[in-house]
């Protein structure tokens, strides 16, 4: 999640717009669909032209993002950590 608040969309061209829960790894974010969050998109981008969606289910996204969360709480990034603490019990909970 952005430091600054500011929120991350972007246009799938099936499902429409996706919310940006969280950088998962280098050039890899974990999207949702925008208002039912119950589609999860891994995507990968390589520059600006290309953008690859790889649609996964609700258990591996919460897996991801749970190691997400272990990642900024051993490098003590605890605003991160509580932005995406709060998205994931919103998402999950």
């Amino acid at each position: 999640m952005n430091l600054d608040n500011s929120e991350t969309y972007i246009n799938h061209p099936t499902w429409g717009l996706l919310y940006r829960i969280c950088m998962v790894d280098e050039n890899q974010e974990l999207f949702t669909t925008l208002y039912a969050q119950r589609l999860f998109f891994l995507v990968t981008t390589t520059n600006v032209k290309n953008v690859k969606f790889q649609p996964i289910g609700r258990t591996e996204a919460r897996m991801m993002i749970e190691n997400r969360l272990r990642s900024l709480r051993r490098t003590g990034q605890s605003q991160e950590y509580d932005q995406l603490q709060s998205v994931f019990q919103r998402t999950f909970q």
